[in-house]
């Protein structure tokens, strides 16, 4: 199986982060994860990129706050999908992210997922790897059934209380 790329442009990125973790953690998906910057670190990030196809991954996660070029600078140096998780830093309530990392110029897609979305990106990833991994696809329909049948209780639960 592919393996996850995820790149978080500081270490403060990750109690969000860890979500996707977590979320590749529960598929068996295996992953990589470490911390470059576009700014601050674009060689390493530049080299991971580059490289990322022929080390086995299959998707690669960014996360980035405010400016989030991390995202773009990745894609810019891969064919594989990249998906961004714009990170509110605060100032911005992440808006500054979101823009930064959805505004991608044509020819360099970035799929983006919500301000703080990590669980959706590394869930995106997965579909990505399913398309060509029918155990995987399995396991997303198990969950998606999960998902499905928890919201069913608490309809139930409410038509209860309020004896409808």
């Amino acid at each position: 199986m592919k393996k996850i790329g995820i790149i978080m442009g500081s270490d403060s990125d990750l109690p969000i982060v860890s979500k996707a973790v977590d979320t590749l953690k529960s598929f068996d998906v295996p992953y990589e994860i470490h911390v470059f910057s576009a700014h601050r670190t674009p060689v390493e990030a530049r080299d991971f990129s580059i490289n990322a196809r022929e080390n086995g991954f299959g998707a690669i996660i960014c996360a980035a706050g405010m400016a989030a070029h991390l995202a773009g600078a990745i894609a810019a140096n891969t064919t594989l999908p990249v998906v961004g998780i714009p990170i509110n830093c605060g100032k911005l309530d992440g808006m500054d992210a979101l823009l930064s990392t959805v505004m991608m110029p044509t020819g360099i897609p970035v799929a983006t997922v919500a301000i703080d979305g990590a669980a959706n990106a590394a869930l995106l990833c997965i579909e990505i790897l399913a398309v060509t991994d029918e155990a995987l696809a399995q396991k997303l329909d198990a969950k998606r059934k999960a998902d499905a049948q928890k919201v069913l209780e608490k309809n139930k639960a409410i038509e209860t209380q309020f004896s409808i």
